[in-house]
């Protein structure tokens, strides 16, 4: 590596596998690096769930391990008014909101990034796991999928703009997690066998409904089939979410004269959120055509080029951890796009992101608005 790709490379160190191996790799490329250790939430540090304090010492012992200097930042006060205040709005009109998209556009990709930027910083890394690449024909910053299909991370990057992408390197996105880990147990990291955090950033582990608790009225209402039958009382139209089968507090429905077994045992499933009669609707069977759709609108629009695509075929993710699924662009701007998938979609949730890609390349994507 010649002097000049040499550059001064800010990390987010996480306290997680992923961060360390990034700080590492870096390092070893010949880059000045420093650590960043961000803290985003602090309402209940003293609680069970909340491993800030403990991911800090584990960020702590990474960098000494690798030889740089870690700083602690506090983002809590950004977090809460960026990304929290629109998750619990989202919540509040009986949508599903992503807060890891978010957070990385608002936080890790916004507030970090400037903070890095006014540390003298040439780019950012994190440990996500993509890929940027300039094209050589436009010059355009493209963001690429994570090498490791099982934990591709390009989804939850899909807002990124180009400023934002030209700063960013993602160099555990060349490998898999295996290797990863490897890695880690090679060079002596002590976090090597730390398990991957699950949840929400700032929910942890903890129990999702009881979180949410603290933060949002509830109404309790009705439980009603697709033949408007009486099963029960939902708790709150926002603890639900489309597709959800656990949980519902429903047994099976009885026909007059039905035979035992008879269908009746089959596992319900949420379908319908009606907010303005704070009725939760629910079917039997995974496939009930209320839970499969061929259509979809999105809003909030964000694409990493600068323009929307062009109309025609892509594909698209409706929700993380989900196959590509073949679809047809109907139309896209600046703001919405309307999408038609051949193969209906199962359980197309708003407050969701769909994000669009042509291969490898992630083109960006909006918030899901409607399944029709």
């Amino acid at each position: 590596m010649s002097a000049s790709s040499k550059h001064r490379v800010v990390v987010g160190l996480s306290g997680g596998v992923d961060s360390a191996v990034t700080a590492h790799l870096l390092k070893k490329q010949g880059h000045e690096v420093v650590g960043i250790f961000m803290k985003n939430w602090e309402d209940d540090d003293d609680s069970e769930y909340c491993s800030s304090n403990i991911d800090f010492v584990d960020a702590a012992a990474v960098a000494d391990v690798i030889g740089i200097e870690i700083e602690h930042v506090n983002f809590a006060a950004e977090y809460k008014d960026r990304v929290f205040a629109e998750f619990l709005r989202e919540y509040q009109a009986g949508r599903t909101p992503n807060p890891d998209v978010l957070c990385n556009a608002e936080i890790k990709f916004k507030a970090f990034l400037d903070h890095a930027m006014r540390l003298g910083a040439e780019k950012i890394a994190t440990g996500h796991y993509a890929r940027v690449r300039q094209n050589s024909e436009t010059q355009l910053f493209e963001l690429l999928k994570g090498l490791d299909p099982s934990k591709d991370q390009s989804y939850f990057l899909h807002r990124l703009n180009q400023a934002q992408l030209s700063k960013a390197m993602f160099p555990v996105g060349e490998l898999h997690k295996t290797e990863v880990r490897r890695i880690a147990e090679e060079i002596g990291l002590p976090n090597a066998r730390k398990k991957d955090s699950t949840g929400i950033c700032f929910i942890g582990e903890r129990p999702f409904r009881d979180f949410l608790n603290r933060y949002i009225q509830h109404e309790p209402g009705l439980i009603l089939d697709d033949r408007g039958r009486k099963l029960g009382r939902h708790v709150g139209l926002s603890f639900y979410t489309l597709g959800q089968r656990q949980g519902l507090g429903i047994g099976g429905v009885k026909e007059k004269g039905a035979q035992r077994g008879a269908g009746d045992h089959a596992p319900w499933f949420v379908a319908r959120k009606d907010l303005e009669k704070n009725t939760l609707r629910v079917v039997q069977g995974h496939d009930h055509p209320w839970l499969l759709s061929h259509d979809l609108k999105a809003q909030d629009a964000s694409w990493i080029a600068g323009h929307a695509p062009a109309t025609g075929a892509c594909a698209a993710k409706t929700r993380y951890r989900q196959a590509d699924a073949n679809c047809n662009v109907v139309k896209a701007d600046g703001q919405a796009f309307s999408l038609h998938f051949p193969e209906a979609q199962w359980a197309v949730t708003p407050g969701q992101s769909a994000v669009l890609y042509d291969g490898d390349v992630c083109l960006g994507g909006g918030i899901i608005t409607a399944d029709h």
